[in-house]
């Protein structure tokens, strides 16, 4: 293992006979950057292919976060100057998220800390997705003018329930309960016991791993989907976002208000493309297909002025309150049109597997 104070934005290393991937940027929440992107690809794919590599584990740097998701300044920056760095940066890291899903070893994602965006694609199609007490799970982007991606519709469709639609709307943070409810993780271990279970798993057999897991795996406390998954289906269950919010008016319950107050804070524009995102999940056929379907929206986005509005009411100014394009729903209805047409000349991401003849990135070469 390299030094401790190592300023690598990745680290890759073999430990027993796991493979390790440590997002290293504690003081950004361990948030993507391009680089790390194809870092992250080539170190993992090299893991593949290596056959003394076993297993590989994917963790963040610190205790704060997983992942917090990508550079969302970098890709605001990059949308504004129309210079296609964005659109490159997807499809690399859309093709990491195909490379993580499909990857022929086990792959352990410890989502503990802070895990939302592109930090969640990051954890949430492996083969082994741990939470804990300390998890805080979201997929925030309907509350800056963006849209969920990285193949989150593809798993958010087929949540228990409509819990899926419901994270994906809100885009509020959950913990550890209802993120393992909505299918979006496998177990939850105690983040005081969680160094202990690592240990364990990096020196364990591929074979092994999901006995130790089970061994160590306790029941998190309730969510609010223990106690609202009826009323979120009842008002979830329409594919038009207006529908729901027409739904969640018609009820008195202080959790129905209290939702329906959140859609109205977030970008109508993103809701409505959200909600349309994730009924074609519900039909589609593969995660690729998503992915597609999430870069073309992703794309959409950049074109969109409730992007870079909700950007820099988030990021820049952090005021919090950003002011939309349009003022609802019906009003966003034009400007959503096109909102998963392909951008004419922007080419879909690539899913063939990557080189492991390139060169790895100078951060990288001597951690691995």
């Amino acid at each position: 293992m390299s030094a401790t104070d190592d300023k690598r934005a990745v680290m890759a290393w073999m430990e027993g006979p796991a493979g390790i991937l440590r997002l290293n940027r504690p003081a950004a929440l361990n948030a993507l950057n391009p680089e790390m992107v194809v870092s992250l690809r080539l170190a993992l794919a090299r893991f593949m292919e290596d056959e003394t590599v076993s297993h590989v584990l994917i963790e963040g740097a610190g205790d704060r976060a997983f992942c917090a998701g990508g550079d969302i300044r970098f890709v605001a920056a990059s949308g504004r100057a129309a210079d296609g760095k964005a659109q490159a940066f997807w499809r690399d890291e859309y093709a990491l998220i195909d490379d993580l899903a499909s990857a022929r070893k086990p792959v352990i994602a410890l989502m503990d800390g802070i895990t939302m965006g592109g930090g969640a694609g990051l954890g949430i199609h492996v083969t082994h997705r741990i939470v804990t007490d300390r998890t805080r799970f979201a997929m925030p982007e309907t509350g800056i003018g963006f849209v969920p991606d990285v193949g989150s519709t593809w798993l958010l469709a087929r949540s228990q329930g409509q819990t899926g639609r419901y994270m994906a709307l809100t885009g509020d943070t959950f913990g550890a309960a209802d993120t393992i409810h909505a299918g979006l993780a496998d177990l939850h271990v105690p983040a005081a016991a969680l160094e202990a279970v690592r240990e364990r798993l990096v020196q364990a057999s591929a074979g092994d791993i999901a006995g130790i897991l089970a061994e160590h795996a306790t029941r998190p406390e309730p969510g609010i989907f223990a106690e609202e998954e009826a009323g979120i289906s009842r008002a979830f269950r329409h594919d038009s976002v207006g529908d729901i919010m027409e739904a969640l008016a018609n009820r008195s319950a202080s959790f129905a208000q209290a939702t329906l107050e959140t859609l109205r804070r977030r970008s109508p524009r993103s809701l409505i493309v959200t909600a349309e995102l994730l009924r074609r999940a519900g039909q589609a056929t593969s995660l690729r297909d998503c992915l597609c379907h999430e870069f073309r929206a992703a794309c959409r986005c950049l074109a969109s002025p409730d992007y870079y509005e909700g950007v820099r009411a988030a990021v820049i100014d952090k005021d919090r309150m950003p002011a939309w394009e349009s003022a609802d729903i019906t009003a966003a209805a034009a400007s959503a049109r096109d909102g998963l047409e392909p951008v004419p000349g922007v080419a879909d991401p690539d899913f063939s597997p990557i080189s492991t003849s390139l060169e790895l990135p100078a951060a990288l070469k001597a951690a691995h």
